[in-house]
């Protein structure tokens, strides 16, 4: 029997290195946005509610442009990420301008998500196999199990400069170890170099990488509440050190003895790390158009 399931899209992001709020970026031909084709692919795949993280100061925008087009289709909710919204003992300093990370975005959606749910950034597109694979998953997985929805490193980098990825290395269909790296098409090949330091690497085309589609039972709100502290209280870089999903899911993983599950998908990956990336995904969406994927008008 299928489950509720809930995909929680983290908008709260501003996206300095595109320019302006990507999230309202118009991709499709008749103004669509990156979101709507996210919440289509998951209507279609099997959820039935979407959560926004969202900023307080956005909720005005969002509700009017995203809001306004899908509500009528699929249950719709919002909250915000603040900075205040962390647990009594930890003091963020008032000068911080930067969001406290995805991890903490989750935990802002604590008191609205009560079923499976899967997780996407709302300038990300995903392809519609990732959220079937995702739903397959959640309607199938224990109450303490995770899944991450794993994509081939060569459909997700961009020729317009590094970006981040999470390489991942599994062992049995399960995820034995993350680095966190840049990751940039050099000479025909692909190197990453991680983020906390170390020697560059070359990995294959078809290595698998997160791109943050990760699938979660509620167990993992409860896991939030009792580490969001530590982390912060414990942390000397309190103006910008984030709280990171990636390092909450392996963590919590451990924990419970419940290994995450890697989850490959053959879609196509296109993110808007770099303006110059926004015509390439406008063309990839409408070849997925052609190809019948998506109607010229994704809503009518």
């Amino acid at each position: 029997m299928k489950k509720d399931l809930t995909l929680l899209v983290l908008a709260a992001g501003m996206g300095s290195r595109f320019g302006g709020l990507k999230q309202i970026e118009p991709v499709g031909p008749n103004g669509e946005f990156i979101i709507d084709y996210s919440v289509k692919d998951a209507i279609i795949a099997g959820f039935n509610k979407v959560v926004f993280v969202i900023k307080e100061e956005n909720y005005d925008i969002f509700k009017s442009t995203i809001g306004a087009r899908i509500e009528d289709k699929i249950k719709v909710e919002y909250v915000f990420q603040k900075m205040e919204d962390v647990p009594e003992g930890v003091n963020i300093p008032k000068e911080r301008v930067k969001p406290l990370g995805t991890a903490q975005a989750v935990y802002a959606a604590r008191n609205v998500i009560h079923e499976n749910f899967a997780i996407i950034n709302a300038d990300d597109f995903y392809g519609r196999d990732g959220y079937i694979k995702a739903a397959e998953f959640l309607n199938s997985c224990d109450d303490n199990e995770y899944g991450n929805v794993a994509y081939e490193v060569g459909k997700t980098i961009t020729e317009n400069g590094a970006v981040k990825r999470g390489v991942l290395f599994e062992k049995d269909g399960y995820l034995d170890n993350i680095i966190e790296s840049s990751v940039e098409k050099v000479d025909g090949k692909v190197i990453a170099t991680p983020l906390a330091g170390g020697e560059s690497f070359e990995i294959p085309f078809d290595q698998p990488v997160s791109m943050n589609l990760f699938c979660f039972t509620p167990v993992i709100f409860e896991y939030l509440k009792n580490n969001i502290k530590d982390f912060f209280v414990n942390n000397d870089d309190l103006l910008t050190s984030e709280y990171l999903i990636p390092n909450v899911a392996f963590e919590s993983s451990k924990e419970n003895n419940k290994p995450i599950r890697i989850i490959r998908t053959n879609s196509k990956y296109y993110g808007m790390t770099y303006r110059e990336d926004l015509e390439e995904l406008k063309n990839g969406i409408l070849n997925e158009i052609k190809n019948g994927t998506y109607n010229n008008n994704l809503w009518g």
